[in-house]
């Protein structure tokens, strides 16, 4: 086998960026991704943020003394990684399934899977990455907005 690099394949790179990799600063991260109420979802990488074809990626903030609302992600399958704050997933038709999660704790939300996050804390909110298998932005809400998830919603997301 050869060594010489000239030879070998190089990658394909994103116009105006050598080598193809992309940094994506936390300023540049894009909110106009399909929410749930009780959550802030924000894109990091993403076909438009950074050239990806297959994954997406981002992050979540959950407010404190907040529960999403119960959603599933469709034929995506989803990783989630806690950074901060303790939490609760529940998951599963009627939620039936739950348990508490903790900074450095994976989660693997399979397709069409019904959940919900929580944060029971008081005054810390918890932050999320997520990581999907598609760049198709599939957020199926399963229940209608009452006036406290509203609220809550309104104040995540900072809309008022």
């Amino acid at each position: 086998m050869s060594t010489n690099t000239s030879e070998q394949p190089t990658p394909e790179t994103t116009p105006g960026t050598p080598g193809g990799v992309r940094i994506i600063k936390p300023h540049q991260f894009d909110s106009n991704t399909p929410q749930t109420p009780g959550m802030q979802r924000m894109a990091a990488i993403s076909r438009e943020l950074a050239g990806s074809q297959g994954i997406w990626g981002g992050i979540t903030v959950v407010a404190p003394n907040t529960a999403s609302g119960i959603h599933h992600h469709g034929k995506i399958e989803t990783i989630i990684y806690v950074v901060s704050g303790h939490g609760k997933m529940r998951w599963g038709d009627r939620m039936e399934f739950e348990q508490e999660v903790e900074p450095g704790d994976f989660i693997y939300v399979p397709p069409f899977v019904p959940h919900q996050e929580i944060n029971p804390s008081p005054d810390e909110p918890s932050q999320w990455v997520i990581v999907r298998n598609s760049q198709e932005p599939i957020v199926v809400n399963l229940e209608p907005l009452n006036a406290t998830q509203q609220k809550g919603n309104d104040a995540t997301h900072n809309t008022y």
